[in-house]
């Protein structure tokens, strides 16, 4: 089992998270994090820190379609250790629906 984002962290990026992954398997987006599949220890403790409610464990049906775009984006975008500031408007984004069609970007984050 892992843990995988989904499109709720699109344009919202809070970055709770980052701080409490106590094996820093976080990847930044220009838009999103992914978590390292490979990486990830399964510990969970990212999940209840993710004010979007974006951090769901792969056994979730909804984490399926998510499993592989994280995969492959946490081998090309940038890793984070540190919780960064999330974008000015991420509340706004919170409980959008559909962001992944409009929003995604494969834009690497700025790693920090």
């Amino acid at each position: 089992m892992t843990y995988v984002v989904t499109e709720a962290c699109i344009r919202c990026k809070y970055m709770d998270c980052v701080e409490v992954c106590p094996v820093d398997c976080f990847y930044e987006g220009a838009v999103m994090l992914v978590i390292n599949p490979d990486e990830c220890i399964d510990c969970g403790v990212c999940e209840p820190e993710c004010p979007a409610e974006a951090i769901l464990p792969d056994t979730e049906p909804e984490a399926e379609k998510w499993l592989e775009l994280n995969r492959k984006y946490s081998e090309i975008w940038p890793n984070i250790t540190r919780k960064g500031t999330p974008p000015p408007d991420a509340d706004q984004w919170k409980g959008v629906p559909d962001k992944f069609a409009k929003h995604f970007s494969p834009e690497p984050g700025s790693g920090g």
